[in-house]
């Protein structure tokens, strides 16, 4: 209007504009009055103190969109999608096949993902010294199992020929 003003009240503008919506097959989020010092975070759709939120200066309330809890699982689902192409679900449904342990030592629970860094392919679900001892092996079959003949005694024990004669193994 020519002077400033809108020709609704603002309980009407809202109405209006929530039926225009739910015309389109949208829906509009219902006002939930939130107490000062407080905020909702639309994915729980809890209402917090403003301590359990991160702060963020692009914002226009100067917090973040979702609290701590939510922004972590968040944050967690977007990790094991952008770096391995799987879901949480899909982790979870490995380490049950798995028995909840380590496929290598069979005794910590699992909970890294181990992938070939090559091609990228997600191999199983370790514990974390047996995904650390893989890639500082960096993932060399070949150096594994000298390491498995060394730590099994048969790499650099010789072996006796005959009497003061010993054979070293290849």
């Amino acid at each position: 209007m020519p002077d400033g003003l809108q020709a609704y009240c603002r309980t009407c503008s809202a109405e209006y504009y929530k039926q225009r919506q739910e015309a389109k097959g949208r829906t509009v989020r219902a006002k939930v009055p939130v107490p000062s010092g407080h905020k909702r975070c639309p994915r729980c759709e809890e209402i917090k103190p403003h301590a359990e939120w991160e702060q963020n200066k692009t914002t226009s309330d100067g917090w973040s969109s979702y609290c701590r809890s939510c922004r972590t699982q968040l944050n967690r689902a977007s990790y094991f999608k952008r770096k391995y192409g799987i879901t949480e679900t899909q982790r979870e449904e490995m380490i049950a096949a798995q028995g909840g342990v380590c496929v290598i030592c069979r005794q910590a629970s699992a909970e890294h993902v181990d992938h070939d860094h090559q091609t990228g392919r997600v191999r199983g679900v370790l514990c974390f010294s047996c995904n650390a001892a893989l890639g500082q092996f960096k993932d060399r079959p070949d150096v594994i199992r000298r390491a498995a003949a060394y730590v099994e005694g048969n790499l650099w024990n010789p072996t006796l020929v005959a009497q003061g004669v010993y054979r070293q193994p290849s």
